[in-house]
């Protein structure tokens, strides 16, 4: 799975500790939530749909930490295992969305809350082909042309996004380099995706607006921590 970039920052700079496990390299998957006040997952390249080991106890993992009121917040990947995990599918997106796009904000009392610092659409960083469900009793937070479901929120404390707020420059140029060739396949069959050229131009600026976007919802999930 693909590493924390900014969350990682975001957590050392307000003073959280935490522990990274990279299960799909064989880290075991944690047998229980006890002992931990919350549960994050990122992004990668593998469907939640392929039959690989560490995908049920994942999902299992989610289920207890939402059964105990531990705030779990997923990135991408993250955000379809947890739409698996309570309930929703992950299905097949019309077309990739691959770079920089816009999300807007769903007519929702929750979006309100959890996006009140926030302009009513901004950009954020996208790399993906699938979509993700509403589990039943979640609240849709973020909508997008080409992807309906970018975010959503269960119990006012579970937040899982579609979309990537954790990019990093050296994140894109990595991506960008090991998925070339998918980048090259997939611009003719989709408006969503952009050259590698075109995500790092003025990369600066908008990386700094997107962890604008970042702390905002990383302080906003995090307030559930202290519960």
């Amino acid at each position: 799975m693909e590493g924390p970039g900014y969350l990682a920052q975001f957590l050392d700079r307000e003073g959280y500790p935490w522990i990274q496990r990279n299960v799909d390299a064989g880290d075991g998957v944690p047998p229980s939530i006890n002992g931990h006040a919350g549960l994050i997952l990122m992004g990668g390249p593998m469907s939640v749909n392929d039959d690989l080991p560490w995908i049920p106890p994942v999902l299992g993992l989610i289920r207890q930490a939402v059964a105990a009121g531990a705030p779990v917040l997923g990135h991408c990947l993250g955000g379809q295992l947890m739409s698996r995990a309570l309930g929703g599918t992950v299905t097949r997106n019309p077309i990739k969305e691959i770079g920089w796009g816009s999300v807007r904000r769903a007519e929702e009392a929750a979006a309100a809350d959890w996006l009140a610092d926030l302009p009513a659409e901004f950009e954020v960083f996208q790399w993906h082909g699938e979509t993700f469900s509403l589990p039943e009793g979640a609240r849709l937070l973020l909508r997008g042309d080409y992807c309906a479901t970018q975010a959503f929120v269960v119990d006012d404390r579970h937040l899982g996004m579609q979309c990537h707020v954790e990019m990093t420059d050296s994140m894109i140029r990595a991506w960008s380099e090991a998925g070339a060739g998918e980048i090259c396949d997939s611009q003719g069959a989709s408006p969503a995706v952009q050259p590698a050229a075109a995500m790092l131009a003025g990369a600066g600026a908008r990386l700094e607006r997107l962890h604008g976007v970042a702390d905002v919802l990383y302080r906003r999930w995090a307030r559930g921590l202290a519960r």
